[in-house]
């Protein structure tokens, strides 16, 4: 069978792993997915969208624009698309405007709320301003006035963001937060001032498994929401890496609704949030060395897969070598094998594909594989 060919069979199969790890009768609400054309040369397609919704039973999901090339002024246009795409879909895809701060965020937002948008979305590092840029007052003091919640990037290229967000939540504590990407950029901070803040959330929508783990024992369940950042986010790793993650770390069924959906549509439908308990999780993380081999090899593939790049250092040979040891987890290592070695072969077809969508589409599939692999890994003992 083709590289490409045994990758979907995998694919596949992690699908119907999906059906195991998933609470009896969960919804599945995604916080965090884009529709558009970035500059990055990421696209996210409205039908490709519908269809990984069907397949994965995401029942709704909040949406927004990306970084596009049209953003000025103000993200008009790419808003106006936003809107039309909520509009096809009413009630399934949830409309969120996205403002840059420079070209008069308020009067795009009012527009746009008056328009249908439920919500804001606010990127720091993409429209380059920082959490305690004092133009950030008058947009939470619009949420809290129409009570719409605010999603911000808090991921990777940001300085640290906690003080400049506790002060605007402090403020304006009637305009909802979301945090997204787990808001790894200043994790420890985050959870320091916003940990048992009901009206604070945070999204799953983060690539490293040990990001979630660390997470996970900071922050309550209650303050947790699944998201895919899809089209960067793909399935079924998206849901795999917030399910696994969310099982090691102790949640129950009742937690883990919570986070698929449970309390993103209360959030939609205008319903009291949960109150916040208290983190689950280890702040230790034990692992056999042999997996923590594999995780470090397939670590250091990723940016090469991210920036498409072919695998010179032979990382994936290392990790597929280290499969290979006997330590007493072979069920769980041959697995990851299996997955590697797909991606391997897959890899190396890439620079014989001429058409560049086509070599970008088969670099996203051959990611995909590694990262199941990685989150295999990291909760597999």
């Amino acid at each position: 069978m083709e590289p490409h060919d045994r990758a979907l069979a995998l694919i596949e199969r992690y699908d119907a792993e999906l059906d195991k790890l998933l609470p009896t009768g969960a919804d599945i609400f995604d916080a965090h997915l884009h529709l558009g054309h970035d500059l990055d040369g990421m696209v996210g397609d409205f039908d490709q969208l519908e269809a990984l919704m069907a397949k994965y039973g995401i029942s709704r999901a909040f949406m927004f624009c990306l970084d596009e090339h049209d953003r000025h002024p103000g993200f008009t246009a790419a808003n106006n698309r936003t809107l039309a795409f909520a509009e096809r879909r009413a009630g399934r895809l949830i409309p969120f405007v996205r403002l840059d701060l420079n070209e008069s965020p308020l009067v795009e937002a009012r527009r746009c709320l008056d328009a249908g948008a439920r919500g804001i979305k606010l990127h720091p590092r993409a429209q380059g301003f920082t959490a305690t840029d004092e133009r950030l007052g008058p947009v939470f003091e619009l949420a809290a006035e129409r009570r719409v919640p605010i999603l911000i990037h808090g991921g990777r290229g940001l300085p640290p963001v906690a003080d400049g967000l506790r002060a605007l939540v402090d403020r304006w504590p009637e305009a909802t937060l979301i945090i997204a990407h787990a808001g790894i950029a200043d994790l420890a901070e985050l959870a320091r001032c916003m940990a048992g803040r009901k009206g604070v959330l945070f999204d799953t929508s983060t690539w490293s498994p040990i990001d979630l783990l660390d997470f996970y024992r900071l922050i309550p369940p209650e303050q947790v929401v699944y998201a895919s950042d899809y089209p960067y986010g793909q399935q079924p790793s998206s849901l795999l890496i917030a399910l696994k993650t969310a099982r090691y770390a102790g949640y129950s069924d009742d937690q883990l609704r919570g986070l698929l959906a449970g309390t993103a549509n209360a959030l939609a439908d205008g319903h009291e949030l949960p109150e916040p308990t208290t983190p689950l999780g280890s702040e230790d993380f034990t692992q056999p060395m042999q997996l923590a081999r594999i995780h470090q090899y397939i670590s250091m593939a990723t940016p090469l897969l991210w920036t498409r790049q072919p695998d010179t250092m032979g990382v994936l040979g290392l990790a597929i070598n280290t499969c290979g040891e006997r330590n007493g987890h072979a069920d769980e290592v041959d697995k990851i094998r299996e997955l590697l070695e797909t991606a391997r072969d897959l890899w190396t077809t890439v620079p014989s594909i001429e058409d560049e969508v086509e070599q970008r589409l088969e670099m996203r599939l051959t990611h995909r594989l590694i990262h199941i692999a990685d989150i295999e890994a990291v909760t597999a003992a």
